[in-house]
């Protein structure tokens, strides 16, 4: 029994982690194609989020494991987890739940790549589809 375990868990080591044991993210929406947030996630994260299909990350600020939507409700359901061609970025398709359309965003937005360079100034141009206050209760 321990040998299957040992071996159902290979695909983690396959992963180029950096030196502080982690690999960036990309959360991308299934059916959009939309790009929704980037983020990180240890061993512990990526394991948990292949075992529960549902996105768990890494928080560096608050140095824990984070399950996306805890505190929003704005779950990430994971269709799939794909590895880039150098092993070290994690691609995961997912369905964003809690609103249509999903918010991935803590500010509210479907987004966080909600700001596009004009003029040589950040400048939002997503629309915030519900009020971040109204979110984190």
């Amino acid at each position: 029994m321990a040998h299957h375990r040992e071996h159902s868990m290979q695909w983690l080591d396959q992963i180029k982690w950096d030196e502080k044991g982690l690999v960036p993210v990309i959360a991308q929406e299934q059916g959009s194609r939309d790009v929704l947030m980037f983020a990180w996630m240890n061993r512990e994260a990526l394991q948990k989020t292949a075992e529960l299909g549902r996105a768990v990350y890494f928080s560096r600020s608050r140095n824990k494991l984070w399950f996306k939507g805890e505190e929003s409700g704005h779950v990430q359901t994971v269709h799939a987890i794909r590895i880039d061609c150098d092993n070290d970025v994690i691609l995961l398709e997912v369905t964003q739940t809690g609103h249509t359309p999903g918010i991935a965003c803590h500010t509210g937005r479907h987004s966080c790549f909600y700001s596009v360079l004009r003029d040589g100034q950040w400048t939002a141009v997503d629309p915030v589809l519900k009020d971040p206050e109204s979110i984190y209760k």
